[in-house]
């Protein structure tokens, strides 16, 4: 096999086989959790819908990649690549919004004690599914174009602008409706990632002041929950660190492309595989973050109330009740 097929290979069916247990593994724990609890904290609601998003990923992009790369060929049609293409590509945006949620989520937690913050922490916890629904809505119509322009790859000329993704092309036909398109989609983004970057700031502000407060300050029971939304804030920065070096990463590969026509296949390859490396990351960085989540797997066969585990574990990604 060609080393560069054989590496090809290896990277994404790697991906495949952390990325899908992983998030099934924390589907099921917040579907555990909704069980024996009755309801989800709005972390781990947010959570879900990531978990949700990023296993659609794996499943639509990174499988036929992986497929692809052992020499699996015509493995979809027309219709399959329009709804394949489409379902990755609202799913990296309902990626990127929903982390960019958790991050200003979890800002707003560990802000002050004020009347503006108060006003906020109330709402955004009384309409976090609205927030969800208009993120699925703007995301689900943002992507009409590219759906009707993505077909099976046949052996036929397309033009300079179409994008070559495994089984399907995506033409947009003229440069102006690639960059249009590109654009669009750069711009959202980009203001997700900038929320995202603020957020993480400010966290990163009220830490050290933290850090600075909490020095001979111990055992308070105030002490310990406020500590428990800071090792919260912590995950929830690292988080957004590997989302934001993944962006950065692919955004500068695309803005590279925008010189370019007759786009080598290596180089999608590799912003494919960035883009949809965060789909396989982030449930490890959420489990190794959340001491709970390492050890559930043991609770499962065990008789006594999964609410005494709770009430005998830190919760790292855990919100006021």
């Amino acid at each position: 096999m060609d080393p560069h097929l054989l590496l090809k290979a290896i990277g994404f069916i790697l991906l495949v086989i952390i990325g899908i247990p992983g998030n099934i593994f924390l589907l099921l724990q917040f579907a555990y959790i909704k069980i024996y609890e009755k309801k989800l904290l709005p972390t781990y609601i947010i959570l879900t819908v990531l978990a949700m998003a990023n296993f659609l990923i794996i499943l639509s992009r990174i499988i036929p990649q992986s497929l692809n790369a052992i020499g699996v060929e015509d493995l979809l049609n027309d219709t399959e690549c329009k709804f394949a293409i489409y379902t990755y590509r609202v799913s990296r945006a309902m990626s990127i919004c929903v982390t960019s949620l958790l991050s200003c989520h979890q800002c707003i937690l560990i802000s002050p004690t004020s009347r503006g913050w108060t006003y906020l922490k109330q709402n955004v916890t009384q309409y976090l599914w609205v927030i969800i629904l208009f993120f699925c809505i703007m995301n689900f119509s943002m992507y009409p174009y590219s759906f009707m322009s993505t077909f099976a790859r046949r052996n036929i000329t397309t033009s300079p602008y179409a994008l070559h993704l495994v089984y399907c092309d995506t033409d947009f036909l003229t440069y102006t409706a690639y960059i249009v398109n590109g654009t669009v989609y750069f711009i959202r983004d980009f203001i997700f990632v900038g929320l995202m970057l603020l957020a993480s700031s400010y966290m990163v502000y009220i830490l050290l002041r933290h850090e600075r407060n909490m020095k001979g300050i111990r055992n308070s029971d105030r002490g310990q929950k406020r500590s428990a939304e800071y090792k919260a804030s912590r995950a929830v920065i690292l988080l957004v660190v590997v989302y934001v070096v993944l962006f950065g990463l692919d955004n500068s590969m695309w803005i590279y492309t925008l010189t370019m026509s007759n786009l080598s296949p290596n180089m999608n390859d590799i912003r494919i595989f960035l883009a949809s490396s965060y789909a396989t990351l982030s449930p490890i960085v959420i489990i190794i973050t959340n001491p709970k989540l390492q050890h559930c797997w043991k609770y499962f066969h065990r008789k006594k109330p999964f609410q005494k585990y709770i009430e005998s574990n830190g919760l790292v990604f855990s919100i006021n009740k």
